[in-house]
């Protein structure tokens, strides 16, 4: 019995024994292995590691920022939306939470948790715990964000895993850790394509990261897990639950107390969005041009000083001149009057103008993307059209938002096209600084832009220079002019005529710019000269005028910026001011790379008499002649100079807004030609651009930070420009027949018709010679 006993436990020692030294083996042999495989992993046999240099010199692709001239972020220009912050800017309760919740130990290890890899092995691998976590320090995490992991087939994990713990020491040894959680902070991955904090704290709550609060600094952190599946804008119940999660995260580790905890995570998560996508946000267009300026100047001085700088990835600190509130005050004038406006245009529009059975409308259907992509995939114009009239759930923007209805390619083309569309500028006359620019209704849908690249008829609005050419030569504000149409045999009977005429009176200047008549504006003309005219006009920032009589009713197609800019001298002692929208560019750390000095011309273009003359004659404009609804419907009260302007059949309507301080012109028409008003009464200036001016200005009035602007009064005009401007009553003078032309002067080109009035273009084939008044009209008086 005993040596049986004996037997069993000496065959079970062997065993035990047997075991041991086999489970040794696999010991051995697993270390051994793990050591081998690491060192194959440390000397680069799965891939070169990142040098020391490499480490100690790490580089984010950064965002460049647009900032307003108020230090408001108007957006971003970037291939990732990312922005850099230091550790000072860092809020306490942000590293609290980022701790507590990613990785509690960070302070006592050296960039590998050894407790947490025990953890995650013995839950995850031997007891099957997925809700084991990843093991990950921040260090290891900040790792695989500057270098992404790489496939090595069934080894992947084991190689990644082992890459990371080595740089995670190395990094370490490199960097405090304060630098590491600033570099962390600088590097992950946020929800809605953004990466830092600061940018996520930009996107999410509209607020610099030293400013956020502690349930949005949870918020943000809880986000790191899953950026989509917790992102407050797309899930906000999930964002609520995790946020939860790392507050009980900071309640378990001692960084807040039970009480705080009950009342923070009751509390809801509230965000204030801000959209860096170039497509929305606040002054799209102004951005695409100040993007379009920066790429130029970066192209010149990367060539001449040796340097990289790019906008999208150096992190430049972009300056701008624009004014944010001013800004937002132009897009909602806009916005309010537009939308009531197409309502209106629509309720007379002829749909016919916008189906297949109209030629022109089939030809931009034809010269649409949709179409040329169908065609390039060998499909007939038929089997193309069959193909855009099929209908199919699209989203179309108007004025009442976005909304998803079925409808085929081709309606969406009618669509787009029927929107009228707009544009809009606000310059500072004294320096040229632009402080609004509003470039099209939509940037999203409609990219051309009508205050940088648009070229339309101005129609009345050219008149003012007009005028100041005439005065310039020695006219007198006083003279009359009898409105009477006047043919033109040498033009083949040509005559400027009146959208409404009164034939029974006679006009001063003043009245009959007040009153925008055209007749009159041409006899304007051909008293000042058309070489003068346009002298005048260039000089100002107008090229390309073309020397035709039709020019004094506006017929030269002008950029609407270089029309502010013209306007300027009315309000800048007779000097150009040209627009500039950048003051500075930075590089991200602040160091200025350039400056941008207003460009003023040294000499005045005009007289300072003629300066104070014209806005005296546009004052009039706005109190009694085409803008006076500025006073009666919009009850306006500030100084005010202005210009109406109507293109043939009512294309475009235009509005120039004078105050002491600012120049402001506004547009208002369709895209296509084609299209247009039915009716002057709609269709002019003073009823489309106007009222947009009218509503800006009185936001504005309603802002005591505005002040400046609409407090400001136009100065006194000397005492012998109000001699000048002392004229009799127009009523006074009997009406006299127009006298034989005095002098001669060459024309060439096209004439076209009046703008208010279609049936009276001619055109000229040759030169001709046309004979020009000297004065007005036999025997009429001049006051001088």
């Amino acid at each position: 019995m005993y040596i049986q006993y004996l037997k069993r436990v000496s065959a079970y020692i062997k065993a035990i024994w047997n075991t041991s030294f086999y489970i040794f083996l696999v010991m051995a042999f697993t270390s051994l292995s793990s050591f081998v495989f690491f060192l194959s992993v440390l000397v680069g046999g799965w891939g070169e590691l990142p040098s020391t240099e490499e480490l100690t010199e790490i580089q984010h692709d950064e965002a460049s920022v647009v900032y307003a001239a108020d230090h408001e972020i108007l957006g971003q220009y970037h291939f990732q939306n990312r922005r850099e912050v230091n550790f000072r800017k860092l809020p306490p309760h942000l590293i609290d939470a980022l701790v507590a919740t990613e990785d509690v130990r960070f302070y006592d290890h050296e960039g590998v948790d050894i407790f947490s890899l025990s953890r995650v092995f013995f839950k995850s691998i031997l007891l099957g715990d997925k809700s084991a976590g990843g093991g990950s320090t921040i260090s290891q995490q900040l790792v695989k964000n500057l270098y992404p992991r790489e496939n090595h087939g069934p080894f992947t994990m084991a190689v990644n895993k082992t890459k990371e713990m080595i740089l995670a020491m190395r990094m370490e040894d490199i960097y405090s850790k304060k630098e590491i959680l600033t570099l962390y902070l600088n590097t992950v991955p946020f929800g809605d394509n953004t990466y830092g904090i600061e940018s996520a704290s930009q996107r999410f709550f509209s607020k610099s990261v030293e400013d956020i609060t502690l349930e949005e600094s949870a918020t943000l952190v809880g986000m790191l897990k899953a950026t989509h599946y917790y992102n407050p804008r797309i899930n906000p119940e999930n964002a609520i639950s995790r946020r939860n999660t790392v507050f009980y995260q900071m309640m378990k580790y001692g960084f807040i107390g039970r009480e705080w905890y009950d009342s923070l995570s009751q509390s809801p998560i509230e965000l204030n969005l801000s959209s860096f996508d170039t497509n929305a946000g606040i002054a799209t267009y102004f951005r695409a041009e100040v993007k379009k300026q920066v790429k130029e100047w970066l192209e010149a001085y990367n060539y001449a000083n040796g340097t990289n700088y790019n906008i999208y990835t150096s992190g430049l600190k972009i300056h701008t001149t624009l004014d944010y509130n001013m800004q937002l005050m132009a897009e909602n004038a806009i916005a309010e009057h537009m939308a009531e406006l197409q309502e209106t245009y629509d309720k007379y529009f002829d749909n016919r103008l916008l189906s297949l059975n109209n030629e022109h409308f089939k030809q931009l259907v034809k010269n649409s993307k949709e179409f040329r992509t169908l065609k390039q995939e060998g499909l007939s114009d038929k089997e193309v059209f069959a193909e855009l009239a099929k209908t199919q759930p699209l989203e179309l923007w108007d004025w009442q938002g976005s909304k998803e209805i079925e409808a085929s390619l081709i309606d969406k083309i009618a669509h787009y096209q029927r929107l009228l569309n707009t544009g809009m500028i606000s310059i500072d006359p004294k320096n040229g600084a632009v402080k609004a620019w509003v470039g099209g209704i939509n940037y999203a849908h409609y990219k051309f832009d009508h205050v940088s690249q648009s070229k339309r008829q101005v129609g009345s609005t050219f008149k003012p220079f007009v005028y100041a050419s005439a005065l310039e030569q020695g006219a007198s504000a006083c003279n009359y002019y009898n409105p009477q149409s006047v043919k033109y045999a040498s033009y083949e009977n040509w005559a400027a005529l009146n959208s409404d005429e009164e034939q029974n009176r006679f006009y001063t200047m003043k009245g009959a710019l007040a009153n925008s008549v055209n007749t009159v504006a041409v006899k304007v003309m051909q008293e000042a000269g058309i070489n003068n005219v346009v002298n005048l006009a260039n000089q100002a920032g107008l090229e390309n005028v073309p020397r035709v009589p039709s020019i004094a009713l506006g017929t030269a197609e002008i950029n609407m910026l270089s029309l502010a800019q013209a306007y300027t001298i009315f309000l800048n002692d007779g000097k150009v001011a040209h627009p500039t929208l950048i003051q500075r560019i930075e590089d991200k750390e602040g160091n200025v790379l350039v400056e941008f000095s207003p460009k003023v011309s040294n000499k005045p273009v005009i007289s300072k008499t003629t300066q104070e003359t014209m806005i005296e004659m546009m004052k009039g404009v706005v109190n009694e002649g085409t803008g006076s609804r500025i006073r009666w419907k919009y009850n306006l009260t500030n100084d005010i100079a202005g210009k109406t302007g109507t293109t043939q059949n009512n294309k475009d309507g235009w509005f120039v807004g004078l105050t002491p301080n600012l120049v402001t012109i506004t547009w208002v028409g369709p895209d296509n030609y084609r299209l247009g008003f039915k009716s002057t009464r709609l269709g002019q200036g003073a009823n489309t651009a106007l009222p947009i001016f009218a509503l800006f200005q009185k936001k504005m009035n309603s802002d005591s930070q505005f002040n400046y602007y609409t407090k400001a009064k136009f100065s006194t005009p000397s005492p012998f420009t109000l001699e000048e401007l002392g004229c009799p009553a127009e009523s006074s003078w009997k009406y006299l027949e127009p006298a034989e032309p005095k002098k001669t002067e060459p024309f060439k080109q096209t004439l076209r018709m009046s703008l208010n009035n279609p049936g009276s273009q001619i055109s000229i084939e040759k030169p001709r010679m046309i004979q020009v008044n000297a004065k007005s009209s036999a025997g009429q008086p001049s006051n001088k």
